[in-house]
């Protein structure tokens, strides 16, 4: 066994969060840490799936006494109804994420506040969607690719472009399936229709929609956030930063953005670095400015300017609690209603800026690409202006940081990978060297990380955990979201440091290669790099998407975004582990349709492990990568 000595343990992770509430006590703060207490115990109905609440005869609850709700409907129609509509919120919300990115790319001019930072990848696009480039202005060529991204979301016939990127096999078992996603909102309309009292309560029926609105996600709305982000923002590609809420500086004035959309963060960061906030910071008393993130904002912008990363969902408290945070700035998803009064007990600013994320005790300040530039200057200000009010009394930075390493793009890893393996580099890369070393068995396998930070599990326990276990078994983890934040809070993403912990065949590839054996790949929509990394390797290798010595792994995941993810995940064909029940449990049948061997796994040849003990879900990870590579005969 190792020594992970070097890492920042969840204990010390956790010993500094108790001294943050000893803070918070001191100015009567509430946490999630005591609202987990007061909301014990759960809902049983609620976290089995077998609550019915879609029209008023109810709510409706199955028992031994009654079996059935009120219009007929039995414990696995309820219970399938259910997870259709959480997969259909997720849906939404990724996809809305993603349309909003169509807009600003939409927005984009010469000299505007939005650009194209990376021309290359829109003229790939264009040309992969078959749009005319030849002697086209680029930002002409922007506007009508973004124009086509946003017809994607209500077209009336066809399917999702970007379904063309998977494999033939994969497409034709999704035709198969009859599970091919076409208009991402259509999806999530119909998916609210089948769920609207009178109609669906046949579980298959009701399960093969949730995997088509996930791959609505997953190759659409998330796919199209992602691509189109990287053609405003820039393609992200290794990059040195730090992580933990050590990254914090006291003398300094301390903005902290929040959420997932980059068109906010993005235009925070250049302001801060404006020479005229700078010396408007000094003015005040603050040394300079040091922006920080929480959750996949953190993430954005991380990846694409090395801005450190304070922490993942569960610190974004924390934050605020270090008594030295003069604005915590939002954009949408995952951030606590608590904010607004936790921030009133200190100086700090909570300030919203969506109109899809409006929050009590907030001050809110509109967003929109048009105005991008005046309010986040305003936003940065209303900061520095706010340095003056701390309370020198209240600051309690905890001293934990890490180095990381993140930005690996799937075209940071096939440049990375290829140039070790071969002096002449192909222009875009290719992934037969990572192929190499798990065909050899230098590398086992890989784990795809995801997800949130959920109270049920102990917080960062499960992801540090199944890392480590991975590593030391010369299993390669790519990850994203809170996942990927966890593994940099506790020193996962050091190339230097983290690479002493593998297994020595995973231990020479970082070495070669000069990479942590944690490979960042962004934010959640940005789990749809992972589905074309995943399917570019089966097209290299000539083997099905399915039979690639790969699973994902979400073991601390909360939101309904997540259950979208997992059915996109599952879809593509690659077995996803989850450490938290997706709320079916109380249908055996729907638990068959999921899990089993004669549900989702015979329509797309995967299909979900649920496994609340870590260690046992761990070792069912490391044996089904191992069967995989045995089927290969390798």
């Amino acid at each position: 066994m190792k020594d992970w000595a070097y890492l920042t343990t969840v204990e010390e992770m956790e010993e500094a969060t108790n001294s943050l509430l000893e803070n918070g006590k001191k100015v009567g703060a509430d946490s999630w840490q005591q609202r987990v207490k007061n909301q014990t115990p759960h809902c049983g109905f609620g976290e089995s799936g077998t609550c019915c609440r879609i029209c008023s005869m109810g709510p409706c609850r199955i028992t031994k006494k009654a079996p059935r709700g009120i219009c007929g409907c039995d414990v696995h129609g309820i219970v399938a109804r259910n997870y259709l509509r959480f997969t259909a919120g997720g849906s939404a919300t990724h996809s809305d994420h993603g349309r909003e990115i169509c807009h600003t790319l939409y927005q984009t001019k010469e000299g505007g506040n939005y650009t194209v930072k990376d021309p290359e990848k829109l003229i790939r696009i264009a040309k992969e969607w078959g749009i005319e480039t030849d002697g086209k202005d680029i930002y002409d060529l922007a506007h009508e690719v973004a124009e086509t991204g946003l017809l994607e979301y209500g077209k009336p016939f066809g399917t999702q472009r970007f379904l063309k990127r998977a494999p033939e096999y994969t497409q034709e078992l999704w035709h198969k399936a009859e599970i091919e996603p076409r208009a991402i909102d259509r999806e999530v309309s119909q998916s609210l229709h089948m769920t609207h009292m009178g109609c669906s309560s046949l579980p298959e029926a009701l399960i093969r929609q949730a995997l088509r609105a996930g791959l609505s996600d997953g190759w659409g709305g998330s796919m199209m956030g992602t691509e189109f982000s990287d053609v405003l923002f820039g393609t992200p590609k290794p990059v040195d930063t730090t992580a933990n809420l050590g990254v914090m500086e006291k003398d300094n004035v301390n903005i902290v953005v929040h959420g997932h959309d980059p068109s906010l963060s993005e235009m925070i960061v250049y302001y801060a670095g404006d020479p005229e906030m700078i010396a408007l910071a000094k003015s005040v008393g603050a040394k300079g400015i040091t922006i920080s993130g929480v959750c996949c904002t953190s993430n954005e912008v991380a990846m694409r300017h090395g801005i450190p990363m304070a922490g993942n969902y569960l610190n974004q408290e924390s934050v605020v609690l270090t008594g030295a945070c003069e604005a915590i700035v939002v954009d949408v998803q995952c951030i606590f209603p608590a904010l607004g009064p936790l921030s009133k007990c200190f100086h700090t600013k909570f300030i919203t800026t969506s109109p899809i994320a409006r929050m009590p005790d907030s001050e809110f300040i509109r967003f929109s690409a048009a105005n991008a530039g005046e309010n986040a200057k305003a936003i940065v200000k209303m900061a520095i202006e706010n340095f003056k009010n701390r309370n020198p009394e209240m600051i309690n930075i905890p001293s934990l940081k890490q180095n990381a390493r993140v930005g690996y793009s799937v075209e940071a890893i096939k440049k990375v990978l290829d140039g070790v393996a071969n002096s002449q580099v192909d222009e875009f890369g290719t992934t037969k060297p990572l192929i190499e070393c798990v065909h050899s068995g230098v590398i086992r396998g890989a784990v795809a990380m995801v997800g949130c930070n959920n109270p049920k599990v102990r917080p960062d326990s499960a992801h540090i955990g199944l890392m480590k276990k991975m590593l030391e078994n010369d299993i390669i983890i790519i990850a994203s979201g809170c996942a990927a934040q966890a593994a940099a809070k506790a020193g996962l993403m050091d190339p230097v440091q983290a690479k002493e912990y593998c297994g020595d065949g995973l231990k020479r590839v970082c070495e070669l290669a000069g990479i942590p054996p944690v490979l960042h790949m962004g934010s959640c929509v940005d789990i749809s790099r992972m589905m074309i990394l995943a399917a570019d390797i089966a097209k290299d290798w000539g083997i099905h998407i399915s039979q690639v010595p790969v699973v994902g792994c979400a073991p601390e995941w909360m939101s309904e975004k997540a259950v979208s993810i997992g059915n996109y995940v599952v879809a593509t064909g690659i077995e996803t582990f989850l450490g938290v029940d997706p709320y079916s449990k109380g249908s055996d049948e729907v638990t068959r349709l999921l899990q089993g061997e004669d549900g989702v796994k015979e329509w797309v040849e995967a299909k979900f492990v649920v496994e609340t003990d870590i260690e046992k879900l761990g070792d069912k990870m490391i044996a089904c990568i191992e069967d995989k590579r045995a089927a290969l005969g390798i």
